[in-house]
């Protein structure tokens, strides 16, 4: 009888694990293993000319930060005036669950670019983390909304809030939090001469605090940081947070913060926006707007080290605050910051441009199996499936309103979206 009870008992548990690990979730900025890729079973190979099915609909304030999902629960963040708000809602229904409110007052600055929130929440277990647009973080219990710890960087670390608001998402590692928290230095925002890097060991250009109590674990390196968010990868066996800062892509050890290998990527205005791509063996996309462009550099093992080389650098592919995502070997993003906008497939190991393609504005994307999600900055949602030889666009329909900078979360065969007023989920299937 005990062995049976046991028996009953472990196959109840196995069914769950199976059920839960079906039910694919996305519980940070970029999904499962924050690169916008997912499996993308049952999506349909075409829409009406309507559209996808329109599951729900409903106002949300406004706010750039994507979508995360956990179980039947979604959580972004979104601002109402002066505050900030963190919201989780029901999947199925878009009512809001609970909320919790932080003051949050936005500059000239912010409110022309858009006055966020921008950094893109994460679940971690039973808690979720926020970064709001000034840089106040906070740790909740995801089931109540219960705020578990808190930390003003800028009042406790002395970490200037970017001019444009906080951008940067929070990505997890073992039983920590890592955070972009730059040091104040003078000249900021005014140009002045910059004050002289701190001594070793005493930078502030990244911090890593514990999940569960908030406490500093480490703080690192001396960066003039940007909005990409970092990124773990893992080459020869060792794990790396990638960051792409102001001026360089560095690959940081996660333990402590420590550099293992530097290389340098200038950009007009420090405006390193999106988040460097992994081909998941040896090669990093690294892409920026302005005159900056794009690079592909390998990581190799010398003498015992990791060493960065370039293999090509290509400034026709900019990429200013979208996303890409590599397939088989090449890249697909949307390329363009003042001039004409245009998707592009590139070679991830030479830099060869494939292909061009118009009729879409700045976009962002979700890669499902051999389709692509795109949904650009206008609103427009577009299903399409992209080759190194063609980019082919299945159907295209107009959702949201300008401007849909949030990139689209797809979970299973559902779609949540959102722009500067709604949000929307959509079944693909």
């Amino acid at each position: 009888m005990m062995s049976w009870n046991r028996s009953c008992s472990l196959a109840v548990v196995l069914v769950a694990a199976a059920a839960t690990s079906a039910f694919a979730q996305w519980t940070q900025f970029g999904g499962p293993n924050r690169n916008f890729i997912v499996d993308g079973k049952g999506l349909a190979d075409k829409w009406p000319d309507e559209g996808p099915k329109k599951l729900w609909s409903r106002e949300l304030g406004d706010g750039y930060a994507t979508i995360v999902a956990d179980g039947d629960v979604l959580f972004t963040m979104y601002r109402v005036n002066e505050d900030e708000f963190t919201v989780a809602l029901d999947a199925k229904t878009g009512k809001t669950v609970w909320e919790h409110k932080n003051p949050s007052p936005f500059t000239k600055l912010m409110a022309e670019f858009g006055p966020g929130p921008h950094a893109t929440p994460l679940i971690v277990g039973d808690r979720l983390y926020t970064i709001g647009t000034n840089a106040v973080m906070h740790a909740y219990d995801k089931k109540t909304g219960k705020v578990l710890w808190k930390h003003d960087l800028p009042a406790e670390f002395k970490a200037p809030v970017p001019g444009r608001g906080y951008g940067v998402s929070p990505i997890a590692y073992k039983n920590t939090i890592i955070v972009v928290v730059d040091r104040e230095r003078a000249g900021d925002e005014g140009g002045k001469e910059e004050s002289p890097a701190p001594p070793p060991g005493q930078g502030q250009s990244l911090m890593a605090f514990d999940q569960e109590t908030g406490s500093v674990v480490w703080k690192a390196q001396d960066y003039d940081m940007s909005y990409a968010s970092p990124i773990l990868i893992k080459f020869d066996g060792q794990d790396q947070l990638v960051i792409f800062s102001g001026n360089e892509l560095a690959g940081l050890n996660p333990e402590n913060g420590e550099v293992i290998w530097v290389h340098p990527h200038k950009t007009q205005f420090g405006a390193n926006l999106s988040t460097p791509t992994w081909d998941g063996k040896d090669i990093l996309f690294s892409s920026a707007a302005y005159g900056s462009g794009s690079r592909g550099v390998k990581l190799v093992k010398k003498d015992g080290k990791i060493t960065p080389e370039e293999l090509w650098h290509n400034p026709k592919m900019r990429i200013h605050h979208a996303n890409s995502v590599i397939k088989d070997g090449y890249v697909y993003g949307s390329s363009g910051d003042f001039g004409p906008i245009l998707f592009i497939g590139l070679d991830v190991k030479t830099g060869k441009i494939l292909w061009r393609e118009r009729g879409l504005s700045k976009a962002t994307c979700v890669l499902a199996g051999d389709k692509l999600v795109i949904l650009d900055e206008d609103g427009q949602l577009a299903l399409t499936s992209v080759t190194p030889t063609a980019f082919t666009v299945h159907c295209k329909v107009k959702l949201l309103e300008k401007y849909a900078w949030a990139a689209p979360t797809l979970v299973g065969t559902k779609l949540y979206i959102r722009d500067r007023k709604n949000i929307m989920a959509l079944d693909l299937g």
